[in-house]
């Protein structure tokens, strides 16, 4: 899983920008599913056949951002967020554009710390002499994310810039990996925008209308000094959405994959955020409505350039996930 996870976390895949993530993933997973093809919004949708429900799995492969907006005289890129970018969590941090160029992301200096979320006093840095310069690398309307940084934190945690939501999507590749029966039609589906609004997960849910989905995300963390109160611990295995600000997960969905986690010997957190939202809250109002619900990674430090999760919340989540796709939905 590891490998799986590196090579994710090392894929250029900024929100709108994700084509090179897809075909990462469509690398890895095409020997495990029947039918595969990508939609006009960008998502990847594989399905793999079988006599049951069609169970729908969202995972989001894209990554908050800044957008190039104008370039000064200087040579200095103005940008705005492209996602929840926080921009203390980015100050003086290495950044990256699709063609490899290396940046820094930096503010004017703001002594009364009055502008602390606003990105109008925000630039990147690239180095360049001035304007020309610039505009011979960089395009208005590019997209730089924060650079791969993949470390071992213990023998646990991993982290790195991007674990939301490459995560999910590797839990999702190494569940179809693992599955053997073909009790139910899966439907995985790797999604575009969700940073900005669960765009993809609108569409491919509405395209594929499962009778159930589950959407695949990190989320907050409680166990850190000062951090949320919330009782979601990173190490004491996957989380069992039960709510957020998006929507409230159907109780059958929850029932299901807290039975799941059970069959399959894994200890599963209850989740209940009182922000934030996942491509379920798009699922779950498709058409007529679909039972819907989330499986969720907890993650320290979310939405910055060293979020951490870990590895054996993972591997509980592949085996959770496995149990539910093998089981009859009533």
């Amino acid at each position: 899983m590891k490998e799986t996870f590196q090579k994710l976390l090392n894929t250029y895949g900024a929100t709108g920008r994700e084509e090179k993530v897809a075909d990462v993933i469509e690398e890895m997973i095409r020997p495990y599913v029947d039918e595969i093809h990508r939609d006009a919004m960008g998502n990847l949708i594989a399905v793999r056949h079988g006599q049951g429900k069609r169970i729908l799995y969202a995972a989001h492969m894209d990554h908050i951002g800044f957008i190039v907006t104008d370039i000064d005289e200087k040579g200095f890129l103005r940008v705005h967020n492209v996602g929840g970018v926080r921009k203390l969590n980015s100050l003086n941090r290495h950044v990256v554009f699709e063609n490899g160029v290396n940046g820094v992301f930096s503010s004017e200096a703001d002594p009364d710390n009055s502008h602390l979320q606003d990105l109008s006093t925000a630039f990147i840095d690239i180095g360049a002499k001035d304007r020309a310069d610039a505009e011979a690398r960089v395009r208005i309307g590019d997209v730089a994310v924060y650079a791969p940084d993949f470390f071992e934190l213990g023998s646990d945690m991993l982290a790195g810039p991007a674990m939301d939501n490459r995560a999910g999507c590797c839990v999702l590749i190494e569940t179809l990996k693992a599955l053997k029966q073909r009790t139910n039609e899966i439907i995985a589906v790797f999604t575009v925008q969700e940073e900005v609004g669960c765009r993809g997960a609108m569409a491919a849910a509405y395209a594929m209308n499962p009778d159930l989905g589950v959407a695949l995300d990190v989320t907050l963390c409680g166990d850190t000094p000062g951090g949320p109160k919330i009782a979601v611990k990173a190490g004491e295995g996957p989380c069992v959405k039960i709510m957020d600000s998006s929507l409230v997960c159907s109780p059958k969905v929850v029932r299901l994959m807290e039975d799941a986690a059970q069959r399959a010997g894994v200890k599963a957190q209850r989740e209940v955020l009182t922000a934030g939202g996942t491509d379920a809250s798009r699922i779950q109002l498709t058409r007529g409505g679909v039972h819907a619900g989330v499986l969720s990674i907890a993650c320290r430090y979310v939405h910055s350039a060293c979020e951490a999760v870990s590895l054996s919340d993972m591997e509980g989540g592949v085996k959770l996930l496995t149990a539910l796709s093998e089981r009859n939905v009533d």
